[in-house]
């Protein structure tokens, strides 16, 4: 998960600001895999931070 927030950071993509008060705050939820090679075997895992998209 670190990893995904600090590329968020280097390749410029949000800036953190205040909340509107007449704005709601658009939800994020965590979305998580396990990349295998043929084999099955786990070679890596991966984690991306999606917005709801449904709010």
């Amino acid at each position: 998960m670190q990893e995904e927030l600090n590329q968020f950071e280097r390749n410029e993509v949000w800036k953190l600001v205040p909340r509107p008060n007449d704005h709601l705050v658009i939800g994020t939820k965590w979305v998580f895999r396990n990349k295998q090679n043929e084999y099955g075997i786990v070679v890596r895992n991966k984690a991306r931070l999606v917005a709801k998209g449904f709010n």
